[in-house]
């Protein structure tokens, strides 16, 4: 977190000392501030195109929902232990002398 810190507050106190640098001469100051500008309003305000549709809410009805509810319980398989490993069967035979419990 004070990596992040740090790192921030270098890239304001650059910033400021190359204002500050450049003794305020617009030419430099404005034309970054404006595509900023530009890159903010898109972000903020996407062109149409770029938009998600707008959906509208319908509530289902009552009879609708008692559907979707006894769809998903017998839809529903036991639940069982899900393990991530598998045993895996070797090529050489098995050894009967050895005990199966030590």
């Amino acid at each position: 977190m004070k990596k992040e810190f740090m790192i921030f507050w270098i890239t304001i106190g650059l910033a400021v000392f190359g204002i500050v640098g450049g003794g305020f001469n617009l030419g430099y100051i404005l034309p970054p501030l404006i595509v900023f500008g530009v890159v903010f309003l898109l972000y903020k305000f996407p062109p149409k195109k770029y938009r998600r549709p707008a959906t509208p809410k319908v509530k289902p009805s009552a009879r609708t929902m008692a559907k979707v509810n006894a769809e998903r319980r017998q839809s529903t398989p036991e639940k069982r232990k899900h393990y991530p490993f598998q045993v895996i069967e070797g090529q050489k035979g098995k050894n009967d002398d050895t005990p199966k419990y030590h």
